[in-house]
């Protein structure tokens, strides 16, 4: 390691104590970052002050969020979030599918409005994007994260999420939708005049294996007044369909499809 002189030393410990971060007291000085890091940590051991890493979590620091954001973040990551805790490793993943540009940008944007502080990322690998964020607080702000897969684990709302779901239902279902949902096209046939003829009606689809998870999906539907039925494909309960006219234009009007 390059040594410095102690007075560059001390002129970093002053412009760090006054609360200039480590990037700009390395950039001002021209020292490496992992340099500025020692000196600040060794004078904190010297001084005995115990450091905590600042947060702009929701939940510890009760403050005031972006609610609207944090529904539809919520709906996200019930349908295709994870969060990996390790040491010196956590974040929050969001995992959205390629060709889908602007859920991938929302997917982002929540979680920028929801915590501001935590830094965010993108991956690709194939067809997959993957949205992170780095924070040990989205554990916080995420309670139903444990260990095994959502669906074989009960998935329950605390009374806070349930309070934001309650207000913003929309966002909530939006993001559910984004996530493990769709709006397609389906059609069938119908007599008209003697003829048979194809009749092609715009459909929601939400599947999930969890019940837990389509249950909090169905709920706020009821909520919303919105008609839905169990669509079993393969024998498999785990598909919701909206396909009823008037509910269809509310999901239009509200939801509308990926872009």
């Amino acid at each position: 390691m390059e040594q410095y002189s102690p007075s560059k030393r001390d002129e970093a410990l002053a412009l760090l104590r006054s609360g200039t971060t480590n990037r700009a007291v390395a950039e001002h000085l021209n020292v490496p970052r992992g340099t500025v890091g020692w000196w600040l940590h060794e004078d904190r051991k010297r001084r005995g002050v115990h450091y905590e890493q600042p947060t702009d979590c929701p939940v510890c620091t009760d403050r005031e969020f972006d609610h609207p954001a944090y529904a539809y973040l919520l709906g996200l990551y019930l349908g295709d979030g994870h969060i990996t805790s390790k040491p010196k490793q956590h974040h929050l993943s969001i995992f959205c599918d390629a060709i889908w540009p602007g859920v991938i940008d929302e997917a982002e944007s929540a979680m920028q409005k929801v915590m501001t502080m935590p830094r965010t990322g993108r991956r690709q690998r194939n067809n997959c994007v993957e949205v992170k964020s780095y924070s040990k607080h989205w554990t916080c702000a995420f309670p139903q994260h444990g260990p095994g897969k959502k669906h074989e684990r009960p998935i329950t709302l605390e009374g806070w999420q349930r309070q934001i779901v309650s207000a913003q239902p929309w966002h909530f279902i939006r993001g559910l939708i984004h996530s493990d949902g769709c709006r397609n096209m389906n059609w069938t046939t119908r007599i008209v005049q003697g003829e048979r003829r194809r009749y092609e009606y715009p459909r929601y689809y939400f599947t999930n294996v969890s019940d837990d998870i389509r249950r909090l999906y169905t709920d706020t539907l009821d909520a919303l007044g919105i008609t839905w039925t169990h669509c079993t494909r393969a024998g498999k309960p785990y598909n919701i369909s909206v396909a009823r006219r008037a509910s269809v234009a509310l999901m239009d009007a509200h939801v509308g499809p990926k872009y």
